[in-house]
């Protein structure tokens, strides 16, 4: 049964537009300002407290800043290499600091964080281009992939599976597992759910439609490294996706878990119902976030080369 304290939660998250006096949820459109919503995401998070218990150390790639996050007591070679979300058009080290110290503190793993390049500046294959970069980098520090775990979440979870078959097509090392947490994976956005769960989701409307649009720019959407739903995961490490039934995303979660599963992968397709958008990162605010969020720092934890 779900918790009432999820159904307060996110129902507050669904009705943030009341509390701007509105009465009708927002709706992103042709007058939508990618400046004013970046700006509006980062102020936002300049008020997140990091957890105690972690350290964090900025480090340059190549043209990237990233931010190494480090838990008491980590290995210096057992890392999470965390993809961050925000639409494909927002998200920084910034924005998901706070939110990949609890992924290390819960791991217990050292965690890399960057800055990849965004749309619609910077459209397909860019940010795929960027987490290849970062990988490279990574695996030239000396850590082993199989002391790798990639995860991220939203539009983050999409470039962890486009990681993969990037990875996969370059014939670089794949890593120990992977996780990607409300991916969509056809950038079409033509699944049913978006549809039928678009009122109970707490994306803005049309929001992914836009959005995922500034991504492929004059690219063919069907492409592998922009929907991995058409991609081959044959070969692919243990994969965990994680997805609440009430996401415009469900479809696409449930869709890649099985054909990639059918390509033979190890797939852990968790179905949480009535949970929203990217819900694990919500933790502790509520116990299905704080138990999502464990099971995936302990796959995460299991996987790594002991």
């Amino acid at each position: 049964m779900q918790s009432m304290r999820s159904r307060m939660m996110i129902w507050l998250l669904r009705n943030r537009h009341l509390f701007k006096l509105q009465m009708r949820p927002d709706v992103v459109d042709e007058t939508f300002s990618v400046d004013e919503f970046r700006a509006g995401v980062d102020k936002a998070s300049a008020r997140m407290k990091l957890p105690k218990g972690v350290q964090t150390t900025p480090v340059r790639i190549e043209q990237m800043d990233a931010e190494w996050i480090t838990p008491e007591g980590a290995a210096e070679n057992k890392v999470l290499f965390y993809i961050h979300g925000g639409g494909f058009i927002s998200g920084s080290v910034l924005t998901h600091r706070m939110h990949v110290a609890k992924f290390a503190l819960g791991s217990g793993l050292k965690s890399l964080l960057f800055n990849y390049r965004l749309a619609p500046e910077h459209p397909f294959p860019a940010a795929v281009e960027d987490c290849v970069t970062a990988y490279r980098w990574l695996l030239d520090q000396g850590v082993a992939p199989a002391d790798i775990v990639v995860g991220g979440e939203s539009a983050g979870g999409t470039l962890t599976l486009s990681l993969l078959l990037a990875l996969k097509e370059q014939g670089i090392a794949l890593p120990a597992a992977a996780f990607a947490i409300s991916p969509v994976t056809d950038l079409r956005c033509q699944a049913d759910s978006f549809r039928t769960n678009a009122a109970k989701d707490i994306a803005p409307m049309g929001s992914w439609d836009l959005w995922t649009g500034y991504y492929i720019a004059d690219n063919d959407p069907t492409q592998p490294l922009l929907s991995p739903l058409m991609g081959d995961f044959a070969g692919a490490p243990p994969l965990l996706i994680c997805v609440g039934s009430h996401e415009i995303h469900l479809d696409d979660c449930v869709n890649v878990a099985h054909k990639a599963e059918a390509d033979g992968v190890d797939v852990t397709l968790r179905v949480w119902p009535g949970m929203v958008h990217a819900f694990p990162i919500l933790a502790p605010w509520f116990p299905e976030a704080t138990q999502a969020h464990a099971e995936i720092c302990d796959f995460a934890r299991r996987h790594i080369n002991p």
